[in-house]
């Protein structure tokens, strides 16, 4: 009798948690979006993840050359919450914001195409856990 209870109840206090977790990363999604600003179109994507402790997401796109992109990463609901840092397919480091201070953005030029990585995790300074949020925006040729 008891287990009737209490795995329906389990699973009613997960699926509040996890709409919880998720509202949040919409929350920060929108603070996000003030990188991207009307230079830039967005790709489309919003990449999420939700961090604990020294956690590291991991996001893949195609970027295309001659084009020019906008990096925009956040956690938390003040700047310089997330790092991230992109890699080429061979996992070559091209660039990362704990360089410049964890700059919210960062632009970037491309001249071939290119697959590349971009890794996400929590300034350990700042935040032990929440969500990671990637946007990814280019200027229209």
């Amino acid at each position: 009798m008891k287990n009737k209870i209490i795995i329906p109840l389990s699973l009613f206090f997960l699926f509040l948690l996890t709409n919880s977790a998720y509202s949040q990363c919409d929350t920060i999604a929108s603070i996000c979006k003030k990188h991207i600003t009307a230079k830039y179109l967005s790709d489309g994507q919003s990449y999420r993840s939700l961090l604990l402790n020294q956690e590291i997401a991991e996001f893949h796109a195609t970027l295309f050359g001659g084009t020019t992109y906008r990096f925009a990463a956040c956690s938390g609901t003040s700047d310089g919450n997330l790092i991230f840092s992109v890699y080429d397919k061979d996992r070559n480091l091209l660039f990362s914001n704990s360089d410049y201070k964890n700059s919210p953005y960062w632009d970037f030029k491309v001249n071939n195409s290119m697959d590349c990585i971009i890794e996400t995790q929590l300034n350990p300074k700042t935040l032990s856990s929440g969500c990671s949020v990637l946007l990814i925006g280019f200027k229209p040729q």
